[in-house]
């Protein structure tokens, strides 16, 4: 038990560490530590990739972090509330087009969400603006998963 609570100590503490992949980081020899062996085929640790490039899209890298999103729209599961949701994204895309959308279902509710702002402040000077354009009314910021391009 000592073992393997210290395999994983030396786990969590190598995340830090740059590495190639997860694969090359299992497999270093740390003193005093066992020694992991992984016998793979070379294509399952070409699909790992680097940690960087794992997240990438076809527009470039993308990286995902705690940030800050303004609610627009919450509805229940029904195909009506999927409806609402795609037209309250619409409005918005209509109305600030340099924010992205997202019109999700987060079970078990349809959302409308605007933006990626990495502080409250940021969510904040949004959502005045877009409460100040009279279209929407029942908005809030609501802490979420954020996109961070890397171009």
């Amino acid at each position: 038990m000592k073992k393997l609570f210290g395999l994983w100590m030396v786990l969590f503490l190598c995340a830090g560490v740059k590495a190639q992949n997860i694969v090359t980081q299992l497999q270093r020899d740390v003193a005093g530590q066992g020694q992991v062996t992984i016998h793979q085929d070379e294509k399952i640790a070409a699909l790992i990739g680097s940690p960087a490039s794992s997240s990438s899209q076809s527009s470039g890298q993308v990286l995902k972090r705690q940030g800050y999103r303004v609610q627009v729209y919450v509805g229940s599961n029904t195909r009506n509330s999927k409806n609402e949701a795609t037209k309250w994204a619409e409005a918005v895309r209509n109305s600030f087009p340099e924010y992205k959308v997202y019109a999700m279902f987060n079970p078990p509710r349809w959302i409308c969400r605007v933006g990626d702002f990495r502080t409250i402040e940021e969510a904040d000077a949004v959502m005045r603006k877009m409460k100040k354009s009279r279209d929407f009314k029942e908005i809030s910021i609501v802490r979420d998963q954020i996109n961070i391009s890397l171009e």
